[in-house]
């Protein structure tokens, strides 16, 4: 994972990310404006502990976690869950615990990062392009 440390990823391309904040509770206006936004993910490391942060026009989010620990989480659309990070190889795995639960799988390679996210039956794929 630590190649992929400090590099910026831009969202390029969604697939069924309304139906995923749907399954997820999240309302009509905030699911049309997370639809419309790019955000930018970057995965950092100090000290034992990692930090994802994800940056768009409409907000940003900074998770700050240790592998293996539960941490609190807002998320970008306002749910306050408990979200446990593993890593296994090049992809990050994070659980989130709630009103309802979410595992979101984020492969990193070098030039994209595919994030599989799952909730309530419903799976939605984001892909992530190397910001250069």
């Amino acid at each position: 994972m630590e190649a992929f440390l400090g590099k910026k990823y831009k969202l390029a391309a969604s697939e069924n990310f309304d139906e995923y904040m749907k399954a997820l509770g999240v309302g009509l206006v905030t699911r049309k404006m997370g639809n419309t936004v790019s955000p930018v993910i970057e995965l950092t490391a100090s000290g034992g502990e990692y930090t994802l942060k994800t940056t768009s026009t409409f907000k940003s989010s900074v998770l700050t976690f240790k592998l293996g620990e539960e941490c609190d989480e807002e998320t970008v659309d306002g749910r306050k869950v408990k979200s446990t990070c593993t890593i296994d190889g090049n992809k990050l795995i994070q659980v989130q615990k709630g009103d309802k639960e979410s595992t979101i799988v984020r492969e990193f390679t070098p030039e994209q990062v595919t994030a599989t996210l799952t909730a309530d039956g419903v799976v939605c794929t984001r892909i992530y392009k190397l910001e250069k």
